[in-house]
């Protein structure tokens, strides 16, 4: 059965309860919850297992529980309608920016510029100077990973095609083989996002690849080098694979060593019109949005721009992104940043909303 308690905040839980209390049809109830940008499953789900509170007319105590319930409804909805404004508020600052809509390239930035102008101001941008000083730059290459690593056993995502949420249920998408016959998988197969090596496998961290660091040289401009290998993920796989929209809890540098990827970009400030559900994702399907079922994502800006070898793109924690090889591609998103990064921790934190 679909585990319901980390998919729903509490509200939904009690809005559920609710209506079937007031003998709503759970069909209703599901449908009006798709129209809000739940998945049908976890709505199927949650409605079935929530048993409804009896509201007969002698029962004044359940009668007490609703008025309660829908009290804290209303405070929960007017509270949401102030963050709704307050996240607008925001984005109509940004959009004065001189530079709104649009990634900068730099290069020679400072490590001073680079925490005030874009770290710590939550903000894209593309350094054209890092990557070419990797040995990485000029070795890595799908028939370098073979000769080198290809005897090497490796976990891949495999049959990405078969399930729309493939991204969601990685690990029923795992398929171990050697690197030397994926990597002729992704040369020979042409475009396809059915295989795809990406970080949750955790290959990188296996003892047999430390190579494959010794070819990456960080800056200590920007970057602490004592950190280990789980700030590191790489990625290898065939012209057109996608990683569906989503963001992180983390900042990070998509480092693009071979091939070219397109990168399509959304401000946190319009988290509220991207029907977020499970943490980190939402159901649109940026090449062939609903705006039948998803209507607010009319209003959301998009950024599109392309990353190119030797190029790395600075991903703010917080910003929405989806990621299409144009290319056979090699990546390597590298997040052991001097500064402080990671805010997974805030997940703990009971937000009352």
């Amino acid at each position: 059965m679909l585990d319901r308690a980390p998919l729903l905040p509490n509200n939904w839980q009690e809005w559920i309860a609710k209506h079937k209390s007031r003998k709503i049809a759970d069909g209703e109830i599901v449908n009006a919850m798709i129209q809000q940008g739940i998945d049908i499953r976890i709505a199927t789900a949650a409605v079935k297992e929530i048993i409804p509170t009896e509201n007969n007319n002698g029962d004044r105590a359940a009668e007490a529980k609703i008025a309660q319930l829908e009290a804290k409804i209303a405070q929960q909805a007017e509270q949401l309608k102030t963050l709704k404004l307050q996240l607008d508020i925001y984005y109509d600052l940004e959009q004065i920016e001189p530079n709104f809509g649009k990634i900068e390239r730099r290069s020679g930035l400072s490590r001073q510029e680079f925490l005030e102008n874009y770290y710590a101001k939550n903000r894209p941008v593309i350094l054209t100077d890092i990557v070419p000083q990797w040995p990485a730059h000029s070795r890595w290459t799908p028939d370098y990973l073979k000769e080198k690593y290809g005897h090497l056993d490796v976990s891949v995502q495999y049959d990405r095609d078969s399930n729309p949420l493939y991204e969601i249920e990685k690990e029923k998408h795992q398929k171990t083989m050697k690197l030397g016959e994926y990597a002729d998988l992704v040369v020979n197969g042409g475009k396809t996002n059915q295989y795809y090596m990406v970080p949750f496998n955790a290959n990188i961290l296996k003892d047999e690849f430390q190579g494959l660091f010794e070819d990456v040289q960080l800056s200590d401009d920007y970057f602490d080098r004592s950190l280990g290998r789980e700030r590191f993920s790489f990625w290898f796989g065939p012209e057109g694979t996608i990683t569906p929209l989503h963001f992180d809890l983390m900042n990070s540098f998509l480092c693009q060593v071979y091939g070219r990827k397109r990168m399509r970009l959304i401000s946190p400030n319009q988290k509220h019109l991207m029907y977020n559900y499970m943490s980190f994702h939402t159901p649109i399907d940026l090449d062939r949005p609903d705006f039948t079922k998803y209507p607010l994502f009319k209003n959301v800006n998009v950024i599109d721009v392309v990353i190119h070898p030797g190029e790395a793109m600075f991903v703010p924690a917080g910003w929405w992104h989806h990621v299409t090889a144009l290319d056979i591609t090699i990546s390597l998103s590298v997040m052991n940043f001097i500064f402080p990064n990671g805010y997974d921790h805030l997940l703990s934190k009971n937000y009352e909303i």
